[in-house]
């Protein structure tokens, strides 16, 4: 039942919601030059065709899509199989930056250094995104969708 399926969604829609929304309003409402700056340097150091992008305009850019993600998961309306999809896509995006940033991962390992804690912690999103992706409808006993 539809239902079911939504009331499912409800914990890993709440979990990932309001942090997206929070760091997008957060980025959106910034007016700091420097934290634009460092920003978009680190993010084009390992996606390098994000340097053609001003920093204020990755910022906002960024923010932007946080801000739209954490309502698409707030938001009933919004499938849970598209808000999966997009949440997974963008921390995959961000555990991109983990992977490949020289000093966030111990030597050889997957585990963190204290500097890559911030970022490997957004596996949880990744998670969230593939569960609400994944999650598919029960069908009834009469074979009906």
């Amino acid at each position: 039942m539809e239902i079911r399926s939504r009331m499912r969604q409800v914990p890993l829609r709440l979990a990932a919601g309001p942090f997206l929304l929070h760091a997008g309003a957060d980025k959106l409402a910034t007016e700091d030059e420097e934290r634009a700056k460092r920003l978009h340097a680190f993010a084009s150091a390992t996606y390098p065709v994000l340097a053609r992008v001003e920093p204020r305009v990755f910022v906002r850019l960024l923010g932007t899509a946080e801000v739209a993600l954490g309502v698409a998961l707030l938001v009933p309306i919004v499938r849970g199989r598209l808000a999966g999809l997009a949440l997974s896509a963008f921390s995959a995006g961000l555990l991109g930056l983990y992977l490949r940033t020289p000093g966030m991962r111990r030597q050889g390992s997957l585990r963190p250094t204290a500097e890559g804690t911030a970022l490997a912690k957004d596996v949880w999103l990744l998670g969230i995104g593939l569960a609400l992706a994944t999650d598919k409808k029960r069908r009834r006993a009469d074979g009906a969708r």
